[in-house]
């Protein structure tokens, strides 16, 4: 069982950025794939990144080279640093762990707008 929590959303202008965080309540990153989704209202749930047990990293094209996943083990916290923002990205983004089962975190809104 984990317990997820995101944080550092908002509001930013197109071309900003922004950095999200996932704080695990325990140390999970050695068994547990971790990714960041996000769902813009009316369309599914997307993955955006994800960072496997052993560190590898994989994105959606539509953030690749803007967007960067990694992890800070002594934190037990996951981070998203999104670069070069655009409207489209707007949308509730999610941690998720899996660990035989998805753990979810509650959601942070990002809004990419001027």
């Amino acid at each position: 069982q984990v317990q997820l929590v995101e944080s550092g959303g908002g509001l930013v202008q197109p071309g900003g950025s922004l950095k999200l965080s996932c704080a695990a309540s325990r140390s999970i990153f050695r068994i547990a794939f971790m990714g960041w989704y996000r769902q813009a209202p009316g369309k599914p749930r997307n993955l955006v990144a994800r960072i496997t047990p052993g560190g590898s990293t994989n994105y959606a094209d539509s953030v690749k080279g803007r967007f960067t996943i990694s992890r800070d083990n002594a934190k037990n916290t996951v981070y998203l640093q999104m670069d070069s923002l655009k409207p489209e990205d707007t949308a509730v983004y999610y941690c998720n762990a899996y660990i035989d089962d998805d753990y979810w975190g509650q959601g942070t809104q990002v809004t990419v707008s001027s």
